[in-house]
């Protein structure tokens, strides 16, 4: 009898959640966060033990692609094409099944979980797809050279499998619920506008007047261009590429020659555009 209560204990103590480790967490204020979901879990373990019902042991990983998000739960996505956009930069589509939608809001973002050397990790990433989107979702990922989470990601190859879970974010964009919007972006900074900038040219009674200002160190390494030049013909967008490396007090305008870097800003004074980003 003893042995077998022994036994028991020691297969309930195996099946105690872990406790995440500071690395686990994106930093981004996601609600619920790992250590939400790890309290949650270690509850519901507890509660578990104590009436001894392993059935109360509950809210595993899905192994296959969901119809729809959950942000307690990493769900698996099928990774059906990888885009090389600059040396260090991807953009990475994710299928989706039955051409269902992802349901994200614009302005809202996804939480990926990668593990290098045993070490999980967890970093935030806004899909520049637009919302109505249907059997797909892309993402912007720039890699770093120590980055932990970029080891992951530029392993990557189409066909494998990837966890994500979501939404989230307590931005929401509602239709013409601003005259003007002035968007301030560096690098990959440049995704979150992305579906928001889809969201509002997409729809023809959205009259929103739109001002994106990007911040790159180069021409060549502006992210999305043609996606970019495509928008600015809108009559209600303009865009701006602020370039670190390039000849000072130059804009370049898509679709325009290059202007002295002053923006004039409606009701202010003129704005001299932000200075380069981290990227």
């Amino acid at each position: 009898m003893g042995e077998r209560e022994e036994d028991d204990k020691e297969a309930w103590l195996q099946l105690r959640p872990v406790e995440p480790l500071p690395s686990q967490c994106c930093g981004a204020g996601c609600s619920p966060c790992v250590f939400d979901l790890y309290q949650r879990d270690l509850a519901r373990w507890e509660a578990a033990r104590a009436s001894k019902d392993r059935s109360l042991l509950g809210g595993k990983e899905s192994q296959s692609c969901p119809s729809k998000l959950s942000p307690e739960t990493f769900l698996a996505f099928r990774i059906s094409a990888v885009d090389k956009l600059t040396k260090d930069t991807y953009r990475v589509r994710f299928a989706l099944p039955r051409n269902s939608q992802l349901g994200l809001r614009p302005g809202q973002h996804l939480i990926l979980r990668g593990i290098i050397d045993d070490l999980e990790i967890q970093r935030a990433y806004t899909p520049i797809s637009p919302a109505n989107a249907e059997g797909y979702f892309e993402v912007l990922i720039k890699c770093y050279q120590t980055g932990l989470m970029s080891r992951y990601v530029e392993s990557w190859r189409a066909g494998d499998t990837a966890f994500w879970r979501g939404p989230f974010g307590g931005f929401f964009y509602k239709p013409n619920q601003y005259g003007e919007l002035l968007m301030l972006a560096a690098g990959t900074g440049l995704a979150p506008m992305v579906p928001i900038l889809h969201s509002i040219t997409d729809n023809a009674d959205d009259e929103t007047f739109i001002t994106l200002v990007g911040c790159f160190k180069t021409f060549e390494g502006i992210y999305l261009k043609a996606f970019l030049q495509e928008q600015a013909r809108f009559w209600n967008v303009r865009i701006f590429f602020v370039l670190s490396q390039s000849p000072p007090l130059f804009l370049i305008i898509p679709g325009e020659l290059p202007r002295a870097a002053s923006l004039e800003l409606p009701g202010q004074d003129p704005l001299r555009p932000p200075g380069p980003g981290p990227d």
